[in-house]
């Protein structure tokens, strides 16, 4: 059970839009607790035009130690951060923040480690693979790096803001490590597909795929989190795909995020 907060808890925020969907709050709560740290995380729904104001007041709010980011905000939120890791810096997006000594912000950029966790728990190494990656934005991003860091044998990258897509591509062809070019909805002959679009969180939604093209041996993971089994891959499954939800990627987050947030990771 969560310690009922007192005014000594310090307080944390996940902040996005829309926000019903997220799973943070209790686990990353139930977490602090357990570490014995007292601190909460809540949800806090901000939409784009409000973020600036919401984050000119988070800053001067004095129990208010970190913020975790959601969509659509983890490119403002990066620009909103005094210094970052060098994987935010690469992306120039953030999807954690935490309070320095001198109140302002030091972000980090973990949705990559989170998807590749989830992968390797399901017994999946993506070294070697031909990968597919279905969205460029923050989440999207970040899992195309971290799957070049992790030793994927090509990647492919499909978004429909082709300019935002192709700036991704350049960035990480730069690191000279996996080629890395434009794709389409086709996953034929890739090992690895990976949703980071919200394609399938509302009924109706289009496939972010063409299901029918995927290989039974391709692993198949998605960032949605609601609903827990999103459509895509539900279609996996019925294939016989190895697959891991939006919320086993959350699991894999949930460590990283509660090392990050009280800064006991070792970082500024």
């Amino acid at each position: 059970m969560i310690p009922a907060p007192t005014g000594a808890t310090r307080l944390y925020v996940i902040v996005g839009e829309p926000i019903a969907q997220v799973r943070s709050p209790a686990g990353v709560s139930a977490e602090f607790s357990a570490r014995g740290h007292d601190g909460i995380l809540v949800p806090v729904q901000v939409a784009t035009d409000d973020l600036h104001d919401f984050l000119s007041v988070a800053s001067r709010l004095k129990n208010l130690d970190g913020i975790v980011v959601t969509i659509p905000h983890k490119f403002a939120c990066y620009q909103a951060c005094a210094s970052a890791s060098d994987r935010a810096h690469f992306l120039r997006t953030a999807n954690l923040m935490r309070r320095r000594t001198d109140g302002s912000w030091h972000g980090d950029m973990v949705d990559g480690l989170g998807f590749v966790g989830a992968a390797r728990a399901n017994g999946i190494d993506p070294r070697g693979m031909r990968a597919l990656l279905v969205g460029a934005g923050g989440a999207g991003s970040a899992i195309a790096l971290a799957l070049v860091e992790a030793g994927v044998r090509e990647l492919a990258i499909h978004d429909s803001a082709s300019e935002r897509r192709d700036a991704l591509i350049d960035r990480l062809n730069g690191l000279g490590k996996a080629p890395v070019r434009a794709g389409t909805s086709d996953p034929a002959g890739f090992d690895f597909v990976a949703n980071a679009t919200p394609a399938g969180m509302k009924a109706g939604d289009p496939l972010p795929v063409d299901v029918i093209r995927l290989a039974p041996s391709a692993y198949c993971g998605c960032v949605i989190t609601k609903p827990e089994i999103s459509p895509f891959i539900a279609a996996a499954r019925k294939l016989g795909c190895v697959t891991a939800t939006g919320t086993d990627m959350y699991r894999q987050h949930q460590g990283i995020m509660v090392d990050f947030l009280p800064g006991t990771d070792g970082g500024r």
